[in-house]
């Protein structure tokens, strides 16, 4: 898995990468009550607005980590918010892309690096 800066995890599962955010960034924001997800097909660049979540504490934006075409949207957490606090690094992933170069993800953290990152 790769980290941002902005608490999000990547994985790449065969030519897509999944994208949700970090455990840290879901216990910060506490009990997830709204996620609004993009458009299936829609197509993004790094840092635009693609997910607003709203929780007891706060209404935060989910950032396109990297350019590509968001391909699918994980409707179940919509239905069911709390799933981003229960398995934030599982089954509550947000989206799958498509990206142009897989390398873009070398730029991105390790484990490791954020964890020295969240310190």
């Amino acid at each position: 898995m790769k980290f941002t800066e902005e608490h999000e995890w990547l994985r790449v599962e065969d030519d897509l990468v999944v994208v949700g955010i970090t455990a840290h960034a879901a216990e910060q924001l506490g009990d997830v009550v709204f996620v609004e997800l993009p458009e299936a097909g829609a197509t993004v660049s790094k840092d635009d607005e693609v997910v607003v979540i709203e929780s007891v504490k706060a209404a935060s934006d989910i950032l396109a980590p990297l350019d590509g075409e968001i391909v699918e949207v994980n409707e179940a957490i919509t239905e069911d918010p709390g799933k981003v606090n229960e398995d934030p690094e599982g089954d509550a992933w947000f989206f799958k892309m498509k990206i142009e170069d897989l390398s873009a993800l070398d730029e991105l953290m390790d484990e490791a690096a954020y964890k020295d990152f969240v310190g």
